[in-house]
């Protein structure tokens, strides 16, 4: 066990850092590299005239849009993990072992992303099985690093270090995506014969990249918040029974339970458009004579720098109004931001959508982990049933919102729907925001003036 006190700054800025190993996975494989690899192996398209002549795929004897494909592996692993985390987090506050959970889950996703490197129509079970660990690995890890949260930082540090933390992932996604993107448009510069080969090595670097990096976190967080036990068969499925106790907490109190369900809404939204928005682009804009693969990575690195300084921001806001009113001001951006997605047709649009997205994207990710740990009773030693909670919501609202995504996009024969279609979670989170009491966290300043 570490020996660093909680709130020391080595503690804050070891855990903070994981977020530099882990975000190039979000980056380069749900956002950047991967889609547009999948896409250019999956779609037929006109050489002369770049229309899209087939984008079918032959799986299990059945034939599936490719986008349809991997939104219902997407969907599959998200599901999975919804079950599986509040399983891990009991065991793991049981036994007191959270950093042997977040290695496994951390190793998991970085061996699956190296896997990546053998993804072909030959290998297609081999690679979709890649693509669903790498989820599995990722999205675990998360459970216990958020948990951590509240048994290192104090209230008052956990609004920063949050943010914080998803500078430091987007800056260190940002240098591996860059080195990609040089290695995969500039590839006879390294003795390439192809983009097809530097785009396989960017899977094999954004695994090794997360394996690296995490040592340091690892080094420095606590293994647990209290003694550890052994497993026995009575407390397998703790965790199962800690989520439903966590349920009757939360419906004992009402500003905790207005949050989640709010968080549970606009997160089906951001995290759907996070997942789908580059192929949206692929498919639903006009490049005309442009390379879309360098302006959806160039799109996709603005997104990244600025919601750095977005991130940021947003904290300095939060503690000037108080974090419901900054999520308030954030959800209303968004609203805005999906009715204008739907008239995009242009890159340079998309550019500016891009930008958009950047301001609200950290800040309201940052901003909900560091305002639901506020929300936390205190003295809890449970924090991460609590966070399993809340990631299992998260995770639930993904796959709802991916699945009416794809549902609405079937439906209507566009895309462009389903963003449309998006604006009623932000609406709805947005209402339930609305009805929480003036003076939840406000700033300790501002309280006798409310």
């Amino acid at each position: 066990m570490s020996d660093l006190p909680k709130g020391s700054k080595k503690l804050l800025n070891a855990w903070a850092f994981y977020d530099w190993a882990n975000s190039v996975y979000p980056l380069v494989i749900s956002s950047a590299v991967f889609p547009i690899f999948y896409g250019a192996l999956t779609i037929i398209k006109d050489e002369d005239t770049g229309a899209i002549i087939s984008d079918t795929i032959s799986f299990l004897g059945y034939n599936f849009n490719n986008d349809s494909l991997i939104s219902y592996v997407t969907a599959i692993s998200f599901l999975v993990i919804s079950v599986m985390s509040p399983v891990l987090s009991g065991i793991s506050d049981y036994i007191g072992n959270k950093e042997s959970f977040m290695k496994f889950f951390c190793y998991l996703g970085a061996i699956s992303c190296i896997g990546l490197y053998w993804f072909s129509l030959e290998n297609l079970w081999f690679g979709l099985l890649c693509y669903f660990f790498g989820l599995i690995g990722f999205w675990g890890s998360l459970v216990f690093y958020n948990s951590y949260l509240p048994d290192i930082a104090y209230p008052e540090q956990q609004d920063r270090i949050s943010a914080k933390g998803f500078s430091l992932g987007y800056i260190g996604s940002v240098i591996l995506l860059v080195a990609n993107l040089i290695m995969i448009l500039k590839f006879e510069w390294f003795g390439f014969e192809n983009a097809g080969q530097p785009t396989r090595l960017a899977f094999i670097l954004v695994g090794v990249w997360w394996i690296l990096f995490a040592q340091y976190t690892f080094k420095f967080l606590p293994t647990g918040t209290h003694e550890g036990q052994k497993v026995t068969k009575s407390v397998l499925f703790s965790g199962l029974k800690e989520l439903k106790k966590i349920w009757l907490v939360i419906q004992e109190h009402k500003i905790l339970k207005k949050f989640i369900s709010a968080f549970f809404v606009y997160s089906m939204a951001v995290q759907t458009i996070m997942i789908a928005a580059t192929y949206f682009a692929i498919e639903e804009l006009d490049w005309g004579t442009q390379d879309s693969t360098f302006g959806l990575i160039v799109s996709i690195l603005l997104i990244q720098l600025i919601a750095i300084i977005g991130a940021n921001a947003t904290a300095k806001l939060s503690e000037k109004i108080g974090n419901i009113k900054t999520l308030i001001i954030i959800i209303s951006m968004w609203i805005v931001i999906c009715g204008f997605a739907y008239f995009v047709i242009t890159p340079t649009q998309f550019y500016i959508v891009a930008a958009s997205v950047g301001v609200v994207m950290g800040g309201i990710q940052a901003l909900s982990r560091s305002t639901y740990s506020k929300l936390i009773p205190e003295d809890t030693l449970d924090s991460a049933s609590y966070f399993s909670f809340y990631d299992v919501a998260e995770k639930i609202g993904i796959v709802i919102g991916m699945f009416m995504y794809g549902f609405v996009a079937e439906l209507t024969g566009s895309m462009r729907y389903s963003i449309l279609f998006l604006t009623i979670f932000f609406i709805i989170g947005l209402i339930i925001l609305t009805t929480l009491p003036k003076n939840t966290l406000v700033p300790q300043a501002k309280i006798e003036e409310v």
